[in-house]
Parts: C-alpha cells; structure tokens; sequence
C-alpha cells in the first residue's frame, strides 16, 4: 500500500467518529419519521420499522398543513437572500474598491451589529409593521431578514472582493468598458464562489429563523417550518415523535439542497481571502 493510500485511510479514520456525531440526528429523524406511533415507545428499542410507513408524511401534508409552512419558508428566504444581495453586493464593490472616508470605521460597525440579537428589537419591528400595515404578510419578514443579514453579507462579500486583482478590471476599462460594464462581465463572475457562500448563509440563517416568524405571522396558514415544528409539540397534550421527526427531515431538504447545489462555489468560497 502506498503512503499516500496510507494517508487516505489515516484521514478517514480520524474523520470516522465526526461523521458519526453528524450523521447520528438524521439517521435517527429517519428512523422515526418512518415508524408508527405504536413502535416508538416499544420497550425493545429498534433502529429499522417494521414496515415501510408514510403515514407520517402524508398527515403533515393533508391534515397538518405542513407544505404551505414550507412554501412560506422558501419564499421567506430566498427573498430575503435575493434583497440582501441586490443592496450587498454595491456596498461591498463600493467598501474594495472605492475610497470612501471612514470606510474602516463602517467595516467595524458592520460587524458589531451582527452582535446584537433580533429579539432585542421585536418589539419595534412589530410596532413597525404594524404601523405600515404589514402585519400577517409574508414580505414583512422578507424585509426584516433582509435587513438583519445584510451587514453580514456585505462584510462577507467585501472581504472576497479584496483578494480579486484590480488589474483586471482596469484591462476591461483600456478596452472602453464602464464601471459598470466590468462590474458586470469582468468582475462578478469571479465573484461567484463568495456569492455562493454569502448566499447559502444568508438563506439558512432565514430560514431558520423563529422568534421573528412567531410575532410578526400571526395567521396560522402563513407560518413558517420552524413556527410550524414548535406548534406540533404540543398538540392533543402529548409529544408526537413521530410527526415531529418526518417534519423536521422535510425541513431539512431545501437547506440541503441549495447546499448540494452551490457546493462547487462553496469550497472554493470558504476559502476566501486564503490567497491574495
């Protein structure tokens, strides 16, 4: 065996016990969501059901209302994410590229806000929308996540932004190209890996996203996945483990699925400002 084979399985071994760790949660939302009610509280406890049973998911879908809490959730996010790269990704051309007074100073702020926590200002929020007449309305929270992660996106996008030549962008400009024009052919292109990543934090964290969702959706047919999850625990006085898991591995498709999609431009993202 060769010593990089050797290697190989050397990684792999150390690596074992953290993907158990990881894998450990889904293996066991999988293992419940397919089982009946009865089989949970068996006293012999069984990884496999019985039986192929999706029972479970056809309750939250026909009498729980499960899929229009995904739909609120999907559109919620990729909203938010889609107005938070619109106003991110000038503000951090402008903060690379620009010389802006203070422009450190604004960098530092940036980041501090993303220190203060969202409950802080529901209160406020609520009071605003309600003002405003947004109550019950999904593209509330759409603004209101958008505001909330875009510090953190343009932070994101301007600390990728950095490490890309400015040489290339002032070929474009010898070829008669405006600012915008290289912004747009020459520069964002390059970009996508940190867009990518920027993007997949911005829609997980709305997604996740649950004490702004409870008080600003008031209407039950407007809740999101995760407003949606905390409701089924309480229900007829008992905990439906059952229903709870297949809800929360339904939950967890979309995130995989923008993660497996980006996942390209998501490794060579996450090493954003490794190589100048």
């Amino acid at each position: 065996m060769s010593s990089k084979a050797k290697f190989s399985l050397l990684c792999w071994g150390a690596l074992m016990p953290l993907m158990v760790v990881i894998l450990f949660p889904y293996a066991t939302m999988l293992s419940t969501a397919l089982k009946r009610k009865d089989e949970i509280f068996q006293f012999e406890i069984s990884w496999l059901p019985d039986g192929l049973y999706l029972g479970n998911f056809v309750e939250l879908f026909v009498n729980r209302g499960f899929g229009q809490a995904i739909f609120n959730s999907i559109y919620i996010s990729v909203g938010a994410t889609l107005v938070s790269l619109l106003v991110a990704l000038p503000a951090a051309y402008a903060l690379s590229r620009l010389k802006l007074p203070g422009k450190s100073t604004f960098r530092t702020y940036l980041l501090i806000t993303q220190m203060i926590s969202p409950i802080v200002l529901i209160v406020g929020l609520f009071r605003l929308f309600a003002y405003l007449g947004m109550i019950n309305d999904l593209n509330a929270l759409v603004f209101a996540h958008s505001a909330f992660y875009m510090a953190f996106a343009v932070w994101m996008l301007q600390s990728y932004f950095d490490t890309i030549p400015k040489d290339l962008e002032e070929a474009a400009w010898m070829d008669g190209a405006s600012r915008f024009a290289s912004f747009r052919r020459v520069f964002l292109p390059l970009c996508l890996p940190g867009i990518a990543v920027t993007s997949l934090f911005t829609f997980v964290n709305s997604w996740n996203e649950y004490a702004m969702a409870l008080t600003i959706l008031r209407d039950g047919s407007l809740q999101t996945a995760p407003v949606r999850i905390a409701f089924l625990t309480g229900t007829l006085y008992e905990t439906e483990w059952n229903i709870i898991m297949a809800a929360t591995l339904i939950a967890t498709l979309p995130v995989a699925i923008v993660f497996a999609s980006i996942q390209s431009y998501l490794i060579r993202g996450l090493s954003l400002g490794g190589v100048k």
